[in-house]
């Protein structure tokens, strides 16, 4: 439990990681195990998901997750287990079944939500850092966001789970 808390902890007061260079960023593979895309966002499926040293039940526990629906970044596979990356930036394994592919995104900052993706558009709400919304489609810079009741558009480069890959 004490894992979680500080897991939320560093989730909230990590600073916004800066947006990638398209440059910079992984090109697509395809796992020869899933055949999905890696790099890839998914997300956890249960309110308690134990991360782990290494693949297998047997591997010491390095943290406990317990926000169904976190994005993580899957950045390698086994058979049945994911080595991913979580918004604080620790890697971890955790079984595949602990996952869907449902689109959420992270908050990692502060912004106003806005009607269209024009920046003249009106305001729909302020949304702080932190705070676990369900992703919709996204262009270059900007994703469609849902957020509680609000629905507009949201800075790209501040939704952990919108940017995996180029290409």
């Amino acid at each position: 439990m004490k894992r979680a808390f500080l897991l939320l902890a560093l989730i909230l007061s990590a600073p916004a990681l800066p947006p990638a260079a398209a440059d910079t960023m992984p090109e697509v593979q395809t796992s020869r195990f899933s055949e999905k895309p890696v790099p890839r966002f998914e997300t956890l499926r249960f309110s308690r998901v134990n991360g782990r040293a290494g693949p297998g039940t047997d591997q010491q526990e390095k943290w406990v997750y317990t926000l169904k629906g976190l994005p993580m970044l899957v950045l390698k596979e086994t058979t049945n287990w994911y080595f991913v990356q979580d918004p604080a930036g620790e890697k971890v394994w955790i079984s595949a079944s602990q996952f869907n592919q449902a689109a959420n995104a992270l908050t990692l900052g502060s912004f106003t939500l806005k009607a269209g993706r024009a920046a003249d558009s009106a305001d729909v709400a302020h949304i702080g850092e932190g705070i676990l919304v369900e992703l919709g489609p996204c262009d270059a810079t900007q994703c469609q966001i849902r957020a509680d009741r609000y629905r507009g558009w949201a800075p790209r480069e501040l939704l952990w789970g919108a940017t995996a890959t180029k290409g």
